[in-house]
């Protein structure tokens, strides 16, 4: 795998631990402003302030993730497209039982401003099936 195209995973897995650690100075870090996000939920383009209020007082919190058959697309050196499978396991804020487990193909589409990448979008649809 090209040295990028490594610092990339290696940035996608940082976002997801931000998550399970309630982290959200480091997820802010990782995150273009504003973002976008599309789910099952539907569309949301958040500023780092949204994002921090979603992070803080959402119902749900990520408690473990595992990421897997990741692929890396650069088509210019200053954009990438990630896409992956995810099992994440999310569980009412704070409760340490009573959570779920679900497998998602996700993707996330990342910029390089300076130095820095930032993700952009980020895109998640359930697996049907997935067990």
């Amino acid at each position: 795998m090209h040295s990028a195209a490594k610092a990339l995973v290696a940035l996608e897995n940082k976002f997801w631990q931000s998550m399970v650690d309630e982290d959200v100075d480091t997820a802010l870090s990782l995150l273009n402003e504003p973002a976008l996000m599309v789910s099952g939920h539907g569309t949301i383009k958040f500023d780092h302030e949204g994002y921090r209020r979603m992070a803080e007082q959402g119902s749900m919190v990520v408690t473990a993730f595992k990421l897997s058959e990741v692929d890396v697309t650069l088509p210019n050196e200053d954009t990438a497209v990630l896409t992956y499978r995810v099992e994440q396991s999310i569980a009412p804020r704070g409760q340490s039982r009573g959570g779920t487990t679900q497998e998602m193909a996700n993707s996330s589409t990342w910029v390089r401003q300076g130095a820095d990448w930032r993700c952009v979008m980020h895109t998640e649809t359930p697996l049907e099936n997935a067990a």
